[in-house]
């Protein structure tokens, strides 16, 4: 069976699209400063938990290649740290794309470092409106999101409010 012959690996591959659409619309310019903003005493800031998707993404590509790997990464400048979302969910998708062996279930997968992920990327959403710096509201269903687009480069939105 191909890999997008695979109807449960198309809609992982469809939720990686949906985390890289709302990911980017959650991240996509942010005020100077809001990676450094902190709404309380020991809480992440928004730098340091897109720091930690990125790391939830590169740990996720080395359990599907069979050699699990955590790393605690030190943030980047928010630009930089955007990118490497970005490049860090391609190559993942990108993995799974490409017919190689998957060394853990997708349920697993989802479980852990993509279920993780969709809830740091609406934290980020979250400190947004908290920095007074909103992100528009959308009807996400009626939102252009398709397997395999998991760049930077996303559709516009069809339905903000």
């Amino acid at each position: 069976m191909t890999p997008t012959a695979d109807p449960k690996l198309e809609l992982f591959r469809h939720t990686l699209a949906t985390l890289a659409y709302r990911g980017g619309k959650a991240i996509r310019n942010a005020p100077a400063g809001f990676a450094d903003f902190c709404p309380g005493e020991g809480l992440r800031t928004p730098g340091q938990i897109l720091a930690h998707v990125g790391d939830l993404f590169d740990w996720a590509l080395s359990i599907a290649k069979g050699q699990q790997v955590w790393n605690n990464s030190t943030p980047l400048p928010w630009e930089q740290e955007s990118e490497r979302f970005f490049a860090a969910l391609k190559k993942f998708d990108d993995y799974l794309a490409s017919g190689e062996p998957v060394n853990s279930s997708l349920e697993k997968l989802f479980q852990g470092p993509v279920a993780d992920a969709l809830t740091h990327v609406g934290q980020i959403a979250m400190l947004r409106r908290l920095a007074a710096a909103p992100i528009k509201a959308e009807n996400y269903h009626k939102a252009t999101i398709e397997v395999g687009r998991v760049g930077v480069d996303q559709a516009s939105p069809k339905r903000e409010f």
